[in-house]
């Protein structure tokens, strides 16, 4: 039979988490560990290349670990750990700096996005704002991955290179010292459907930085509020309306059963159902999933809760891995 694959997940504390996390992160996640020998973990330092409150830090460590919770993580099934819990990423992390060519990461997206827009403003130094955080961002990404020998990686289309660096940095690094370890190269596993481009309230990507997100764990008034502030158009109550060019509609159908959506998008199109009709459906549907996990949520944050038993756990039982993935390396580039 066949060794269980390991399946690797990371998540940055820089905000609270969203429905597009929810529906194109997280639960495709805790359905994938089921089975595959997970590993997730909060990538608290690669945070540090924008967020600069500590406050503000520790508040977000802790909720990306309750979101975890929450949403159904069993941490005896699941290795949930901190980032900064590891030191052996960062050692190698300095080694595979050492293999990787910098003309590799001057091709990073991220660090690319900065130059271009400074070329935009016009600002003479392309670099106008680049931290050596950023710049060596993939590095580290592509350590949280082989530290851990992992084989599979669930990304998004838009972040497929990080997968792909991480790979070519473990053949680097193979084709100089495999002889003595060899690094596991991993593959990533690129989501099904729409869940991972779920619009935002403006029809946008549902993304923080387009401020056009809905808060997971938003309070029920609010969320209300914030479902009908949703832009419509001007279709009178008895006139048919297109379910696919309505925002509303398309969040309906992430939650909604696929009979409530058959039923709702005959009803749009038949006329005689109105916008606002529609968003107190996607409402109710919404809020029928994450009552609970707001409930049990708001536990977990309160201090005392059983949240740094958790992660101290699961830190434990990742370094026990990392230990052994940095002794061989240690070994094969005979520093042992």
């Amino acid at each position: 039979m066949a060794a269980t694959k390991t399946y690797l997940t990371g998540v940055k504390p820089t905000g609270e988490p969203h429905l597009g996390n929810y529906l194109g992160a997280l639960k495709p996640a805790l359905e994938a560990a089921r089975d595959y020998d997970a590993y997730y973990f909060i990538a608290d330092y690669h945070a540090l290349t924008t967020v600069r409150d500590p406050e503000v830090m520790r508040h977000n460590i802790r909720s990306v670990a309750a979101t975890w919770l929450a949403c159904g993580l069993d941490p005896e099934r699941t290795v949930l750990y901190r980032q900064s819990a590891i030191p052996e990423t960062f050692e190698l992390a300095w080694v595979l700096s050492c293999v990787t060519g910098k003309g590799l990461m001057n091709r990073s997206h991220a660090y690319k996005a900065v130059r271009d827009r400074n070329a935009e403003a016009g600002v003479a130094d392309l670099d106008s704002g680049v931290n050596m955080g950023l710049f060596n961002y993939p590095i580290l990404m592509a350590v949280d991955i082989l530290i851990m020998e992992t084989d599979l990686v669930p990304v998004g289309r838009d972040q497929a290179q990080h997968v792909e660096y991480a790979a070519d940095i473990a053949g680097s690094f193979n084709h100089l010292f495999g002889e003595g370890y060899a690094l596991t190269v991993p593959k990533g596993v690129y989501p099904e459907g729409d869940a991972s481009v779920l619009p935002g309230i403006d029809g946008r990507k549902m993304s923080k930085s387009y401020d056009n997100h809905i808060p997971l764990f938003l309070p029920e008034n609010k969320l209300k509020k914030l479902v009908r502030r949703i832009p419509t158009d001007s279709v009178p109550v008895e006139e048919p309306k297109d379910p696919d060019s309505s925002v509303v509609f398309q969040l309906l159908t992430q939650f909604a059963s696929a009979e409530q959506a058959a039923d709702v998008r005959k009803r749009l199109e038949a006329g005689g159902m109105g916008w606002g009709e529609l968003k107190n459906e996607l409402f109710e549907a919404i809020n029928t999933e994450v009552a609970p996990k707001r409930e049990r949520y708001e536990q977990l944050m309160e201090p005392g809760s059983e949240l740094d038993d958790v992660l101290a756990a699961g830190a434990v039982r990742a370094r026990e891995r990392s230990r052994r993935v940095l002794s061989g390396v240690r070994t094969a580039i005979g520093i042992d």
